[in-house]
């Protein structure tokens, strides 16, 4: 059988779950459709034509490649397909976004036939994905003399790529779809449970929110085939959570418009909405796609006559509703007024929505088409010796004289490219940055991987420090799919020059470990700008965003990333721990207390959270820079002490030094490099010639919040709240409870250790409280299953190293083995403890489940609806968190423990405790 008659009979089976023909993006299938097309009397050759013009994937794909020769073999009459004309060809191949099509165009362009080169030169100025080899041969036929070169350079230095674009259109309508009440998470458009299909774009397209939406969806587009479906989250914010490119995707498939005629599942343009606006990094990933994001503001807080906020018998802020956006209401977005209207009746500015460089993004379809496109005319304008003309949105720059910089803000100045010279940028600018470090995780990686081959990308940018693919995501259960997909992601990411988990060679030992420890790890300098493709991408040197897989795509192909300088919210801390609190209530305590001292408002959201953390090395500090993706907050940054910051390096050093001993180095020597940067930063920091980061005394804030250590004086649990009667005070991570709440009552069906809130110290903790409690009571019996997944092996290294180890395999019914790992998820828990292999294990939902309808107390993040545990029929599936002993006492003794029963149990632990600085982390500002 051949391969086509294997891709035909892939085709029948997808005709049974309701799908089309797969996009092709082998070459070796495409090569035999291509014969099938040559062939006129081929019984196939009707269906290869199609696949051939509509079904094959753009960019770097090998069937791309093969695509781009045949179209040239047309246009220069090598090959004759009656139903491929050359006109048709040359359109063909103006759809194909860059790599082999480039370099044919490039070929015609600059080959002997006139009339033909004329034709290829007026394709090639529409095109913006140009890498190093293309401008080089554009470069080199121009200095030689060449007319057409010329011709497309002054094209481009002038970006008519972009400047003959159609405009916005002025009026755009839609028809309202509240997709849920309460913030939307991005686990509803594309769940965790189905990252596996996450490339295969029109199957994922199926797990959006529910099949029975997904046709209220189509009916609200058959009855209004004239407007947009706009998708809204109902008092609360849409895309919190995962920063997930799939769930855009999704949207877009639904709502959106198709791209590009010839690629299919490829939708852009979605418009999405939200009570409280759009989660900050759920709006770049809609910016990505040439998207709108609108922060409805439809509920607004009831005053009283004094224009004080009423509450409720609950002490929440009641609110009303300043106009309806039910399911089905026709609006009209007006992009040149930037107002949203219901018939004549204006209803809210949206000048957020339609800055200049958003219209742009909205223009181009997107805005990697921008980032390409000025550099394109910065490279053209610079070889011609002529000035660009303003054909972009300027970079805002917004510089207050006399005013000191946030540590954001200095970081922006630093890494900022193509600004003014000299002028100090503070927040509200609009920048280009250069990033240090980008991270791409495995369930996200097969979509960055799509992304880097659809923007013609070949290899890493050199101004990145170092770049890491992981496998964490997938660590749990090597079954068919992971087996099917993560060798594959491993071998792209590993030629593209990323450091990555698994050695496509085999060379060395896989390494599962949390995508956020390593990056965590891997960033040695706290000036650096991080890029992740995950919401946790939170690391406590430097300042890290997490990001949808096409923004890491994007940050791996060009070493840079767009965005306004954020507003900071500074958070101190005042008074002494109590030692049976653990730092997780720190965190916990932070969120409740920031809340109760702003009435309710989240002022971190959208924020720079900036928490002077002083004495708290990286590793137990990450603690709460993990957790500021669930306060909202754009990205967090610590504030160390000297001395703190170069024991934090250290570690980072030696971290780096174990993966370099396991072979993971490239032959860049990208580990090593990161070792001799901490060695550099080390040495700056102890000659005082540059000390740890700060921020200016003069510093402006959004808001400052203290934390008062001394009244945190018992556990804190973050609750999903589930039966709450207000649907949107559902899942939100706002309901923070003392441990007294539950009355020593609350029954717990299972308990996770584990994911990246933990750290080594928590490990320890583990082992200790078994210890004490053997002492106690003789012996140690779970009334609930306990799973424990520590986020890395270098943790278990250490751990079996101090004999910490040994006990915790005492009191294990399993251990992970990773000569023969799980094939598939485990559906039934025992009342044992499980050591789990290090990885995401249950917090990403996508592989282990606790079984449905139980109550969950975790260290995990995430108590999203379905994401550790779904709903049962007999009752709703809880997800609370809570820190490592409370965890592990709820699983010993099966319920939620009261607050005597937990001091006994972590009597003469030591906890992770956290004194903070007795000194001012500031610095004089220099300006």
């Amino acid at each position: 059988m051949n391969i086509y008659k294997d891709y035909i009979k892939e085709i029948e089976e997808r005709k049974t779950q309701g799908l089309h023909p797969k996009p092709i993006d082998g070459a070796e299938l495409l090569s035999e459709i291509i014969t099938q097309i040559k062939d006129s009397g081929n019984a196939d050759r009707s269906d290869s034509l199609k696949f051939f013009i509509y079904n094959t994937l753009p960019g770097t794909t090998s069937a791309a490649g093969v695509k781009a020769k045949f179209l040239k073999e047309i246009i220069l009459g090598e090959s004759v397909v009656e139903e491929i004309s050359q006109a048709y060809a040359f359109e063909l191949l103006s759809h194909m976004k860059g790599g082999p099509s480039i370099e044919v165009l490039l070929d015609l362009a600059l080959g002997n036939d006139a009339a033909i080169a004329k034709e290829a030169a007026n394709v090639l100025k529409t095109q913006v994905f140009l890498y190093e080899a293309d401008t080089t041969r554009l470069k080199e036929a121009f200095d030689s003399g060449n007319e057409i070169a010329k011709e497309i350079l002054e094209s481009y230095a002038k970006a008519e790529f972009f400047t003959k674009l159609p405009e916005v259109v002025e009026e755009i309508k839609v028809v309202t779809f509240i997709a849920g009440e309460g913030d939307i998470s991005t686990d509803l458009l594309s769940p965790g449970n189905q990252a596996h299909s996450r490339s295969d774009r029109e199957l994922h397209g199926k797990c959006m929110i529910t099949p029975q939406a997904q046709e209220e969806i189509k009916a609200l587009q058959a009855q209004h085939p004239d407007a947009s479906v706009m998708l809204i989250a109902e008092k609360g914010t849409m895309g919190v959570g995962s920063s997930r490119m799939s769930g855009v995707n999704n949207v877009a498939l639904w709502t959106g418009k198709q791209a590009s005629p010839y690629v299919p599942f490829v939708n852009i343009a979605p418009i999405v909405g939200g009570t409280n606006g759009i989660s900050p990094i759920f709006l770049t990933t809609v910016d990505v796609t040439g998207g709108i994001g609108v922060d409805l503001k439809n509920w607004v807080k009831k005053v009283d006559e004094n224009g004080n906020p009423i509450r409720n018998e609950n002490g929440d802020i009641v609110l009303e509703e300043a106009y309806s956006v039910a399911t089905g209401t026709v609006l009209t977005i007006n992009t040149k007024e930037k107002k949203l209207y219901n018939g004549d009746k204006e209803l809210i500015d949206l000048t957020k929505s339609f800055t200049p460089q958003k219209m742009e993004f909205i223009k181009a379809g997107g805005s990697y088409a921008i980032v390409f496109g000025k550099k394109l005319q910065t490279f053209a304008a610079q070889l011609l010796g002529v000035e660009a003309p303003a054909v972009f949105a300027p970079s805002k720059e917004i510089s207050h004289e006399g005013q000191g910089l946030t540590a954001v803000e200095k970081i922006f100045n630093r890494n900022a490219v193509g600004t003014t010279p000299g002028k100090v940028l503070h927040a509200g600018s609009d920048v280009r940055v250069e990033v240090n470090i980008v991270g791409s995780q495995d369930t996200t990686g097969l979509m960055t991987s799509q992304e880097l081959e659809s923007m013609a990308a070949t290899v890493i940018s050199p101004i990145v420090d170092g770049a890491y693919q992981s496998g964490c995501h997938t660590a749990s259960v090597w079954d068919k799919k992971a087996q099917a997909n993560i060798p594959k992601l491993m071998k792209f990411m590993n030629e593209f020059g990323l450091i990555t988990a698994r050695d496509p060679k085999g060379e060395y030992h896989a390494m599962t470990d949390v995508i956020h420890k390593v990056l965590n790890d891997i960033t040695v300098d706290e000036w650096a700008i991080i890029i992740g493709g995950d919401s946790h991408t939170r690391m406590s040197k430097g300042v890290a965003f997490g990001a949808d897989s096409g923004t890491v795509a994007l940050a791996l192909a060009t070493g840079e990333a767009s965005m306004p300088i954020p507003e900071s919210v500074k958070v101190t801390f005042k008074g002494n721990m109590k030692e049976h609190m653990d730092f997780r209530d720190v965190v916990h305590a932070t969120q409740a207390q920031m809340l109760k001292q702003f009435g309710g408002e989240n002022v971190f959201q959208g924020r720079i959270i900036e928490v002077h953390i002083g004495t708290l090395p990286a590793d137990q500090a990450f603690t709460f820079t993990d957790w500021t993706a669930e306060m909202k907050a754009k990205a967090s940054i610590n504030i160390s002490e000297d001395n703190t910051l170069i024991e934090s390096l250290e570690i980072a050093k030696g971290r780096i030094q174990i993966m370099i001993d396991k072979g993971m180095d490239n032959h860049n020597k990208v580990l090593q490099g990161l070792i001799d940067k901490a060695d550099q930063r080390i040495a700056e920091i102890r000659s005082g010639e540059k000390p740890a980061l700060t921020p200016d005394a003069n510093a402006k804030y959004y808001a400052e919040v203290v934390v008062d250590l001394d009244i945190i004086v018992e556990p804190m649990i973050a609750d999903p709240d589930v039966n709450n009667d207000d649907v949107s005070k559902r899942y939100t991570h706002d309901t923070i409870r003392d441990l007294s709440y539950y009355g020593g009552e609350k029954k717990v069906d299972l308990g996770f250790v584990g994911s990246c809130m933990v750290h080594k110290g928590d490990l320890k903790i583990v082992s200790q409280m078994l210890r004490n409690i053997e002492k106690q009571q003789g012996k140690v019996e779970f009334n609930a299953p306990l799973v424990v997944a520590a986020p890395t092996y270098n943790i278990i290294d250490e751990l079996k190293a101090e004999g910490d180890w040994e006990l915790l395999e005492k009191y294990s019914a399993f251990e992970f083995d990773d000569n023969a790992p799980k094939g598939e998820a485990r559906v039934e828990y025992k009342n044992v403890m499980y050591l789990e292999r290090p990885g995401c294990n249950l917090c990403m939902g996508n592989q282990e489940k606790a079984a449905k309808g139980d109550t969950v107390l975790a260290t995990s993040t995430r108590l999203f609806q379905g994401r550790v545990v779904e709903d049962s029929e007999r009752k709703k599936g809880e997800s609370l968190l809570a820190s490592t002993p409370v965890v592990v006492l709820s699983a010993i003794i099966g319920r939620i423990p009261n607050i005597d029963e937990y001091k006994a149990a972590v009597e003469g632990i030591d906890l992770t405790t956290f004194v903070p600085s007795i000194k001012e982390l500031t610095s004089t500002s220099a300006h």
